[in-house]
């Protein structure tokens, strides 16, 4: 029995595809998140059984300390999926001993194929997901009826039976171990509508931006320029990026876990990860950003009491690792007992990196990075300078240029980043208030919570 079989039998029923591959893996992708984020998670702490192919699906790390799983995984990933998930937190194993929280790895046979399968099974929802069809007639696969559930755990029980028998126990078992399953019947109706949500809000590639006629060419043009056009192109261009970047990051970490790994590759593997989480976070606070100018300006800002002062010292030994790779030291200065100020602690922590790297991209190798926060007034004031030796006098930088509504390119480092207004605006969502001097100098201002 083929993995290939069982997408053709949870196929049945469902009509034929048309999309491309580029599209259908859009979907998968965005299934994911969906049946992550909007149904599994708020279901809140539970046992439950995972299976998929032909690498790990799920990536949520609550998920998967919570749910016992098993991959089909191509043999060239043994010694990665060996040394545990690359999508699992550091600590979980792929003991198939474990009662939850690791996966067993079995083999992939050449007939089972490459595309995306997931079967989730918990007392309060049971789903299975698959990509399959021939190109330009792809389709994404969602089903949660028990009948067809019900087929495909025993084509893959079948599988195991021949395959490992040993294995082919220990799913029955977990399965039992379940106890009766509750199916909601309405609960395609309510994922379908939240995967179209979210796949509106990503914002379509260029593979799924439909062909509009217009009248003329400069017409046309003139529709593509267009703020919003170029927001939601920003915005698929920065998920497009985070992916891979975060599937890197993850297979770099499982690496990491190994014990017998030389230390000079040791270094350099921490070195790419380093790497990897920087742009991730780098290309999060542009997507942020872009969705920010996207939306009207509100001053209904949902702000809680933040303690910046202890969010800092949380963070400097991040910041300080992050600039050590561009050879840049870091100071950091709080004055004692300061206040709570009113900010969105959640995302604020997003927004200071990306401040961090901003404002230390284009100093050169020698230089210090130096934060202070003080009282000022009514207001706590977070001031960001370099060493003397490096200040930027005005007129000696090249002026950055506006790049779209939300990015500015520096010619003098070559680089990309968020433009003087985006970042504004980023911090009047916060709270906060950004003031920039000439110069390597510039200050945010946050509310002190009222007592």
């Amino acid at each position: 029995m083929s993995l290939e079989r069982l997408r053709q039998r949870l196929a049945e029923g469902v009509p034929a595809g048309s999309c491309d591959d580029d599209s259908v893996r859009r979907q998968w992708w965005a299934a994911l998140a969906t049946l992550q984020d909007d149904f599994l998670l708020p279901l809140g702490a539970q046992q439950g059984v995972w299976l998929a192919a032909p690498l790990p699906a799920l990536h949520e790390p609550a998920l998967l300390q919570q749910l016992q799983g098993w991959v089909w995984a191509p043999a060239e990933l043994g010694d990665l999926l060996q040394a545990g998930s690359p999508l699992l937190p550091p600590g979980v194993s792929t003991a198939p001993a474990r009662a939850a929280g690791g996966f067993q790895r079995l083999p992939l046979l050449e007939a089972d194929g490459t595309d995306p399968l997931l079967l989730v099974l918990t007392p309060r929802l049971q789903v299975a997901m698959a990509l399959l069809g021939e190109p330009g007639q792809r389709r994404l696969v969602v089903r949660f009826d028990p009948p067809t559930l019900s087929a495909a755990l025993s084509l893959l029980d079948e599988r195991l039976q021949h395959t490992d028998p040993e294995q082919g126990q220990r799913l029955r078992q977990a399965i039992q171990a379940l106890g009766p399953l509750q199916s909601d019947e309405q609960l395609a109706q309510r994922f379908w509508p939240r995967l179209a949500e979210r796949l509106a809000a990503m914002a379509p590639s260029l593979t799924l931006q439909p062909l509009v006629h217009r009248s003329s060419a400069a017409d046309a043009a003139a529709a593509s320029s267009s703020p919003s056009s170029e927001l939601a192109l920003l915005e698929a261009l920065t998920h497009e990026v985070r992916t891979p970047l975060a599937t890197i990051r993850t297979l770099i970490r499982s690496l990491l876990r190994r014990s017998d790994l030389p230390e000079l590759v040791r270094q350099r593997l921490q070195q790419i990860d380093g790497e990897c989480s920087e742009q991730i976070d780098r290309f999060g606070l542009i997507f942020l950003a872009a969705e920010l100018q996207r939306e009207p300006p509100s001053e209904d800002q949902a702000l809680a009491r933040t303690d910046l002062a202890r969010l800092l010292e949380q963070l400097e030994p991040v910041w300080r690792q992050q600039l050590l790779r561009r050879s840049l030291a870091m100071e950091l200065r709080c004055s004692p007992d300061l206040p709570l100020v009113l900010s969105d602690p959640a995302r604020l922590e997003t927004v200071l990196g990306g401040l961090v790297d901003r404002f230390s991209r284009g100093l050169p190798a020698g230089a210090v990075v130096r934060l202070s926060l003080q009282p000022a007034g009514a207001r706590l004031k977070l001031r960001f300078s370099a060493s003397a030796a490096v200040l930027v006098e005005p007129g000696e930088a090249a002026a950055a240029e506006r790049v779209g509504p939300v990015l500015s390119w520096n010619p003098g480092t070559g680089s990309l980043q968020l433009s003087r207004q985006a970042t504004q605006r980023l911090f009047h969502s916060l709270g906060g208030r950004l003031a920039e001097r000439a110069g390597n100098d510039l200050t945010v201002f946050f509310p002190v919570a009222s007592s």
